[in-house]
């Protein structure tokens, strides 16, 4: 039987992602601007700027872009800046329209493999848990994707005011759960802010790679969240 009592999970990229995708919705967003881009020019971008767009996070000047809605502006402004740099393309509005996108609740759908994977949990007898860098908007998203009431604890960054990677939003997490850190699970698609802050405090990671950003990492990796049931039933 399995030890572990509550399985966690990251929100963007995990659970939610931009629809149709990032790309496709950068590439509209551009499009409605009067800017011509395609939506496989801005995948490529990415995945040559770095694996995770917020492993970007430094060049920002930013440390905790969620815990502010000022930070959060100049944060993403500059990512999206950024990328529209190495897309050859000088606009100095676009930025601002890609953020007001990006932070618009109806922006958002969930993955299709979520709500089975999240009712094969549940029905094994696992709680949930919600760990993310978010700002406080998520909770909308989480409504109005009919999530809200799924999660026993909720940590969103926005709104506790400490953020990924620092391993206490973690402990804040499991404290909240009133378990010992080895009976938790977290779940999320970075490996700098969730596998390594998440076993850093004695949680069980696992890396959700859906587009095999992480090719050679030695934690244990999922490409699906179908895969994570029979995982979890395993620790």
């Amino acid at each position: 039987m399995s030890e572990i009592d509550i399985v966690f999970l990251d929100a963007g990229e995990t659970l939610i992602h931009p629809h149709p995708s990032f790309p496709e919705l950068f590439a509209q967003v551009c499009s409605a601007h009067g800017v011509a881009v395609e939506a496989g020019s801005v995948q490529e971008v990415q995945e040559r700027l770095a694996p995770h767009l917020v492993d970007l996070a430094e060049d920002t000047g930013v440390a905790a872009p969620s815990l502010d809605p000022g930070d959060s502006l100049i944060f993403w402004t500059f990512l999206y800046r950024r990328l529209l740099e190495e897309l050859g393309i000088e606009d100095r509005d676009l930025p601002q329209k890609l953020y007001d996108t990006f932070s618009d609740s109806t922006s958002y759908k969930v993955f299709d493999d979520v709500v089975p994977a999240l009712s094969r949990l549940e029905e094994a007898g696992f709680r949930l848990g919600l760990i993310s860098n978010f700002e406080g908007w998520l909770q909308k998203i989480l409504v109005e994707q009919e999530l809200a009431e799924t999660f026993d604890i909720s940590v969103i960054s926005g709104l506790e005011g400490v953020e990924k990677p620092d391993p206490a939003i973690y402990r804040l997490a499991i404290e909240r759960a009133g378990v010992d850190p080895g009976r938790a699970v977290h779940v999320g698609d970075s490996l700098a802010m969730d596998v390594v802050p998440a076993t850093a405090a004695g949680m069980n990671a696992v890396l959700l790679d859906r587009v095999d950003r992480y090719p050679d990492v030695a934690a244990a990796k999922i490409t699906s969240l179908k895969e994570l049931p029979a995982l979890v039933t395993k620790l």
